[in-house]
Order: structure tokens, then C-alpha cells, then sequence
């Protein structure tokens, strides 16, 4: 009887584990989008050298399970906006786009918060991983051709704060 609830138990974690947004293994179907308010959690302020390119308001997601959600079944977000995951550590990251209807482009930033890499224009419910060219801390997702659309590039800069 242990063994049964052991393995219950363990087959369980396993199928919440696949339900995750950074990771290689993406959910074999996407579930339908639904209307998710986008909560304003703090800014984004993009920086090029010593000139302010740009600011944004960012939904913050630094749990575990914010991590895992992310913008999965969003159908839309707000002009100028995105989420922020702080990741638990500088590493190469990997997301899918498997369950998120938007296009949306990725920026991954060091611990310095250098942009490292851009993925632009993800294509939406993709089961195929989105990486990042180098160790990264830092993803900003926001709508598909915000990187071109504000001449973000790497090298420039990412500076968050939280709302009070």
C-alpha cells in the first residue's frame, strides 16, 4: 500500500513538474487562452551607456510557481509592459512558448543586468525551446517586436525596481 502512494505521489510531482514554463520538456497541448489581468508590479528602465532608452511597467514573477505560470494564457498585454522573471541563479534559460497564444520577444540579462541575447518575434504555443546565448539571471518577456520597435539590442541594459 505505501509503494502505491509513493508512486501516486511521485507520478504527481512528475506531471506538475511538466506544467513548467522554463524548461526543455514542454506540456504535450496547450488549454484554451484565457483573460488574465496584468498586474503592475514595478518598471523595467532599458538603458543604452549613460542615455534612458525607454521605461516599462513589469509584472514580477520571483516564486516558483509565478516562474512556472508566466504569460501562459494570456491573450493580451498592455502597450508598453511585460513580466520579469528573476531567476534563481545565472545560467543558460530555457522557456517555451507551448502554452502562451502571444508572439512575444525574450530578453535574457546577466546578474549585471547586460542584456545577453534576444529572442524576437517566439512563435506562440511552440512546444520548441527558447534558449538563451548565454547565462542569463534576468528574462524580460514582452510583446512580439518590442526589440525592434525601441532599437533594443545587446549590450544595452536592464534596471528593475519594484513598486512600493
Amino acid at each position: 500500500m505505501k509503494l502505491f502512494s509513493f508512486a501516486g505521489l511521485l507520478l504527481l510531482v512528475v506531471a506538475l513538474a511538466a506544467g513548467c514554463a522554463p524548461s526543455d520538456t514542454p506540456p504535450a497541448e496547450a488549454p484554451a487562452a484565457a483573460s488574465i489581468p496584468f498586474r503592475n508590479d514595478g518598471t523595467v528602465r532599458f538603458t543604452r551607456g549613460e542615455e534612458e532608452l525607454l521605461t516599462i511597467a513589469i509584472e514580477i514573477a520571483d516564486t516558483d510557481s509565478a516562474i512556472v505560470r508566466g504569460l501562459m494564457q494570456r491573450i493580451s498585454l498592455p502597450d508598453l509592459s511585460g513580466m520579469l522573471f528573476l531567476m534563481p541563479s545565472e545560467e543558460p534559460q530555457s522557456f517555451w512558448m507551448a502554452n502562451t497564444p502571444l508572439a512575444l520577444d525574450l530578453f535574457f540579462a546577466n546578474t549585471t543586468g547586460e542584456i545577453v541575447s534576444i529572442a524576437r518575434y517566439t512563435r506562440p504555443l511552440s512546444p520548441e525551446p527558447v534558449l538563451s546565448n548565454l547565462p542569463a539571471r534576468f528574462v524580460l518577456e514582452t510583446p512580439a517586436g518590442f526589440a525592434d520597435s525601441h532599437g533594443i539590442i545587446e549590450g544595452d541594459r536592464i534596471e528593475w525596481e519594484r513598486r512600493d
